[in-house]
């Protein structure tokens, strides 16, 4: 066999499998978190200004990977909620849908303005919300319902809020932060509801929270183990993704893999956003930047 034929060979070897390789991924999305953008100079390792252009980088490799929808894990702006429509303006790039979650930097308005405001100006249909993509539901919590910063007024979630807070102290947690929030008891309820109908029909579903659930940490969400006592008793659930801690973290609990991506805020130059595919028996998150790349089997 002479070298052209070799170089033919593997050429034709290279784009089979290529193509075998894309027919086997069911589901291509992205996903991104803490943005926090702000017009202001950096500050303790954050590079405000800088992270809306690196934002912006994020969304034209989706575009170029053809993702079906990206993900944002919330807080995508900083400080005041009237960088939002500078914020939104970019991710108007992005050729399909983007779904949001908020996160703790997002509720930053005037007071006496409703929420609502804030979940129609994302597109939110609701604080907490599922859709779907062929098989696959995904289920967006709303980890900053009961918390010092989301829930101001409310009775009802203030003594919600005492109660985690009062559990955390007697348990030695270490996540009782301003910063912090969990979802309520009428959430947990819809969780569990969604998840029984998920498990009947034996329908994958994935978990996207802005606070982190595990590994514990002072970043993690207040009622997290409650949350997690929910999640394990349902085997449809094959992955949990989550923003806050922009360091980014990862653990299996109770086999059931747990990623934190890092913040895009963080750090001057040095990206960090993921591009997740998944095929009949694997979920690959190809990190970009800062963000790890990962492989898991589905459980």
């Amino acid at each position: 066999m002479n070298a052209l034929m070799k170089v033919f060979i593997i050429g034709l070897t290279y784009l089979w499998t290529v193509s075998v390789s894309a027919q086997n991924v069911l589901l291509r999305f992205g996903v991104f978190a803490d943005v926090q953008y702000a017009d202001c100079p950096p500050s303790i390792g954050r590079y405000y200004r800088e992270a809306l252009f690196k934002m912006d980088t994020c969304l034209h490799v989706f575009n170029e990977q053809n993702v079906e929808f990206a993900i944002n894990l919330g807080d995508i702006i900083d400080r005041d909620i009237r960088d939002l429509d500078k914020v939104l303006q970019h991710t108007k790039v992005l050729r399909n849908p983007i779904y949001h979650l908020t996160g703790n930097h997002d509720y930053k308005y005037k007071e006496g303005t409703k929420n609502t405001v804030l979940y129609h100006r994302l597109q939110m249909p609701s604080p907490y919300y599922s859709f779907q993509k062929g098989q696959w539901t995904f289920i967006m919590l709303n980890t900053n319902e009961i918390s010092t910063y989301a829930n101001k007024g409310d009775m009802g979630k203030g003594k919600e809020l005492k109660e985690m807070l009062d559990r955390i102290r007697n348990t030695g947690g270490n996540q009782a932060y301003n910063w912090n929030g969990g979802i309520s008891k009428k959430q947990m309820q819809w969780l569990d509801s969604l998840l029984t109908v998920h498990e009947k029909v034996k329908l994958p579903v994935i978990v996207c929270t802005h606070h982190p659930l595990y590994p514990f940490d002072e970043f993690t969400a207040l009622n997290n183990e409650q949350i997690l006592q929910t999640l394990v008793r349902y085997s449809c659930v094959k992955l949990v993704l989550s923003g806050h801690h922009h360091a980014g973290a990862f653990g299996y609990y109770q086999g059931i893999p747990m990623v934190t991506l890092e913040g895009i805020v963080e750090t001057e130059k040095q990206n960090a956003y993921s591009i997740i595919e998944i095929t009949q028996d694997s979920i690959r998150l190809q990190g970009y930047g800062r963000t790890a790349s990962r492989s898991f089997k589905i459980r």
